[in-house]
């Protein structure tokens, strides 16, 4: 998937290429899913292109999990088959990507492939917050677009961890953030006034993962090392916020323990193929799925799943179409399940009887007439 130039979703395409070669110390990985995240979609529009410089043709997509099929030299982590995942700096939305083993690990076998082709930058922004914050029972923290997938990991961090947590989201994503134990309020504004009637005490942390918020955490008082953003530039140039920034695999196993072990959830939104890219952009700039959006390059079965791909059988062909065959009666051919088969001989006995009377009327009417 690659842009040639900035704009929305409209302007990603699906390409053609070379399956790439491993380097030094690299690994090729068939990937089997690819998540999104809110900053692909602001380096495609253009967004602070200082910041995120891009040189067209771009690719886009940092997270994926999927099966090592290629090894280069200088390689001593990974062997072919091998079920990882991780991230590289760009270019995860391809069926085939080279990536430096340094930035893979080993996929736990209890994480489904969705979410481990889309944890790492979701998982480690949230982990690096919650962390730094050193958040404990005392604190009352603020996550904005809690609903959304960095934000939903953030809010159960800070809950392990004791603090109480007050989340943003459309209100239809209300129940859902309860679930996590995250108290719902509105998006809009004036949210420092809603925020004071959800809560007695004081708002002690802010997390800023929807953008633009940041004067709202001030008008919390909350301290300016406190009030955490991922895609507000002018929050962290113009009111000192302080930027995250994704983690390292040491990290990712970290988050990847604990989903697979169902201490924290990563719910999975949707699942989109490769070509239709653009409409699971414009699904991930909506900001309105629970959980992470995810780009599904390969249909992969699990043990005990209902939906599967559709088989054809034999019956499905043939369903309706007569074929020749000789004539059975049915309860002729069942043995008896219950009782001595008296019934059944009684019924046989009488159509017998029937059959005997039926051929002698039909003789009959078919003899000649002697005038």
């Amino acid at each position: 998937m690659r842009f040639s130039r900035f704009g929305g979703p409209e302007v990603l395409e699906i390409v053609e290429v070379p399956v790439p070669e491993p380097g030094e110390g690299e690994v090729v990985v068939e990937v089997f899913a690819t998540g999104l995240n809110p900053v692909e979609s602001a380096i495609r529009r253009g967004d602070h292109p200082h910041r995120w410089p891009v040189e067209f043709p771009a690719s886009q997509g940092h997270d994926l999990a999927g099966v090592v099929i290629d090894v280069g030299p200088g390689n001593g982590r990974f062997s072919r088959g091998d079920e990882v995942m991780g991230y590289v700096e760009r270019g995860a939305h391809a069926t085939h990507v080279a990536v430096p083993e340094s930035q893979l690990m080993l996929k736990p076998p209890g994480l489904s492939w969705e979410v481990a082709g889309s944890l790492h930058t979701a998982g480690t922004m949230a982990w690096a917050a919650v962390e730094g914050l050193g958040l404990d029972s005392t604190d009352t923290i603020v996550v904005t677009a809690a609903a959304g997938g960095v934000g939903c990991l953030a809010a159960q961090f800070a809950r392990l961890r004791g603090a109480t947590v007050i989340g943003t989201s459309a209100e239809m994503r209300f129940d859902f953030l309860r679930q996590f134990g995250v108290i719902p309020a509105a998006y809009g504004p004036h949210l420092a006034e809603r925020v004071r009637a959800l809560t007695p005490g004081p708002v002690t942390a802010f997390l800023d993962f929807l953008g633009g918020e940041s004067h709202e955490a001030i008008a919390l008082g909350v301290p300016r090392s406190r009030i955490l953003t991922v895609l507000d530039w002018d929050a962290v140039e113009g009111e000192k916020a302080v930027k995250l920034s994704s983690g390292d695999v040491v990290a990712l196993g970290r988050v990847a323990t604990l989903v697979a072990d169902r201490r924290v959830r990563l719910p999975i939104a949707d699942v989109f193929p490769l070509d239709e890219v653009a409409e699971a952009y414009r699904a991930l700039d909506r900001r309105e799925a629970p959980g992470k959006i995810v780009l599904g390059l390969r249909i992969v079965e699990y043990p005990g799943q209902r939906v599967r791909e559709p088989a054809i059988k034999e019956q499905d062909v043939t369903l309706g179409v007569a074929t020749p065959h000789e004539h059975m009666d049915v309860e002729e051919a069942v043995p008896p399940a219950i009782g001595d088969g008296s019934v059944r001989r009684r019924h046989r006995e009488e159509r017998e009887e029937r059959q005997h009377r039926e051929r002698a009327e039909s003789e009959e009417s078919e003899a000649p007439v002697t005038e």
